[in-house]
C-alpha cells in the first residue's frame, strides 16, 4: 500500500484561514450594506430611572445591604444607559453620514446625469450640424453638377453647330477646289497634249540627227580604224624588216666588222624597238572616254632578255586615271617581244628597266 503524506501545517491553516477571511468580508459587506439601508430613527427617549423600594420593613443591615445593591444596580444601569445612548449616538452619526453620503452620491449621479445630457444633446447639435452641412454641401454639389451637365450640354451643342458649320465651309471649299482642280487638268491636259507634240516632234528630229550622226561616226571609225590598221602594219612590218636586217648584218660579218656595225647602229636599233614596243601596246590598247589629245604618261617599264615584260608602272600619270590604266593595261598586254631575243646583254641593258612616253596619239596607230 501507498504510504499517505501527512499535509504540513501551512496546508493544514489553509483553508480555515480561506473561510474565515471570506467569513470576515461577507459580515462586513453586510454591515456596510445595512448601514447604507439603516432609515433614520427618531429621538431617542429619556431613560426613566426607577427604583423599587421595599415596603416591608426589615432590619438594618437586610436594608443597608438591599441599598447597596440597589446602588450597584443603579451605577450598572447607568453604565448600561451610558453605553447604549454611545450606541445609539453612533448609530445615529453613521446614518446621518450614511443619509449624507447617500445625497452626495445621488447629487454626484444626478450631475453626471446632468452632464452626459448635456453632453449627448451638443453629441446631436453637433451631429444635427454635420448632418445639415453636409445636405448642404451635397444639395451644392447637385447643383453644381446640374450646372457643369448644363455647361458641357451647352458647349457640346455648340461643338455640334460649330462642327457642322465647319464640314459646310469645308465641304464647300472642296467642292469648289474640285471645280478649279478640274479647270486646271483640263487645261493642263490641252498644254500636256502640246507638249507632248512638240516633244515627239524634236525627238523625232533628234532621232533623225543621232541616226545620220551615228551613221558618219560609223563611217569615220571605220576608215579610222581601217587606217589604223594599215598604219600599224606597216609599222610592225618595217620594225621587223629593220631588225631582221640588222641582225643579219650582225651575223653575216666578222667580228670586227659586227661590232662596227652594231656601234653605228645602236641608235637605230633602240630607236626601232620603242617604236615596236609602242606598235605592239596600241594592238591592244583600248581607248577609254576621258582620252584627250595633248595627255602624256610616262611608264616605267622593266623586261627579260627574252623579251617578256616583267612589270609596268606609272611613273608621271598624265592627270587621267582612266587613261594611265590603259596605258599600263596595253604595254602588259604585249606579253613578250621575241625580236628581242638574241640582243647582246650591252644592247639590253638599257631595256631591263626604263621609261617610255606614250600619248592618246601614240596609241592610236
Amino acid at each position: 500500500m501507498q504510504q499517505q503524506r501527512e499535509p504540513t501545517a501551512s496546508e493544514s491553516y489553509f483553508w480555515p484561514s480561506v473561510w474565515a477571511i471570506g467569513l470576515h468580508v461577507l459580515v462586513f459587506g453586510m454591515l456596510f450594506v445595512s448601514f447604507a439601508m439603516t432609515p433614520e430613527l427618531p429621538p431617542a427617549r429619556p431613560i426613566v430611572q426607577a427604583t423599587l423600594y421595599q415596603l416591608k420593613s426589615k432590619s438594618q443591615a437586610t436594608t443597608q445591604t438591599n441599598q447597596k445593591i440597589a446602588g450597584e444596580a443603579k451605577k450598572s444601569a447607568a453604565r448600561q444607559t451610558e453605553v447604549e445612548q454611545m450606541e445609539q449616538k453612533k448609530i445615529e452619526q453613521e446614518a446621518i453620514k450614511a443619509a449624507e453620503q447617500k445625497k452626495e452620491d445621488a447629487a454626484q449621479k444626478a450631475e453626471e446625469s446632468k452632464k452626459a445630457d448635456e453632453t449627448k444633446k451638443a453629441d446631436e447639435a453637433k451631429k444635427a450640424d454635420e448632418a445639415k452641412k453636409a445636405d448642404e454641401a451635397k444639395k451644392t454639389a447637385e447643383a453644381k453638377k446640374t450646372a457643369e451637365a448644363k455647361k458641357a450640354e451647352e458647349k457640346q451643342l455648340a461643338d455640334i453647330a460649330k462642327k457642322k458649320s465647319e464640314e459646310e465651309a469645308k465641304k464647300a471649299a472642296e467642292e469648289e477646289a474640285k471645280k478649279a482642280a478640274a479647270e486646271e487638268a483640263k487645261k493642263k491636259i490641252v498644254e500636256d497634249a502640246k507638249k507632248k507634240a512638240a516633244e515627239d516632234a524634236k525627238k523625232k528630229s533628234d532621232a533623225e540627227e543621232a541616226k545620220k550622226k551615228v551613221a558618219e561616226d560609223a563611217k569615220k571609225k571605220a576608215a579610222a580604224d581601217a587606217a589604223k590598221k594599215k598604219s600599224q602594219e606597216a609599222a610592225r612590218k618595217s620594225a621587223e624588216d629593220k631588225k631582221a636586217q640588222a641582225l643579219a648584218d650582225l651575223l653575216s660579218d666578222t667580228p670586227q666588222r659586227q661590232q662596227a656595225l652594231a656601234d653605228e647602229r645602236g641608235d637605230e636599233v633602240a630607236g626601232s624597238f620603242d617604236d615596236l614596243i609602242r606598235a605592239r601596246a596600241a594592238e591592244g590598247w583600248a581607248r577609254p572616254p576621258s582620252a584627250r589629245k595633248g595627255m602624256t604618261v610616262v611608264l616605267q617599264i622593266g623586261m627579260l632578255p627574252d623579251g617578256t615584260v616583267t612589270s609596268v608602272t606609272v611613273g608621271k600619270s598624265s592627270g587621267d586615271g582612266p587613261f594611265d590604266a590603259s596605258a599600263v593595261a596595253a604595254v602588259k598586254n604585249i606579253g613578250r617581244l621575241t625580236e628581242m631575243q638574241g640582243m647582246k646583254p650591252s644592247d639590253f641593258a638599257p631595256y631591263r628597266s626604263f621609261k617610255m612616253t606614250f600619248t592618246p596619239e601614240d596609241l592610236a596607230l
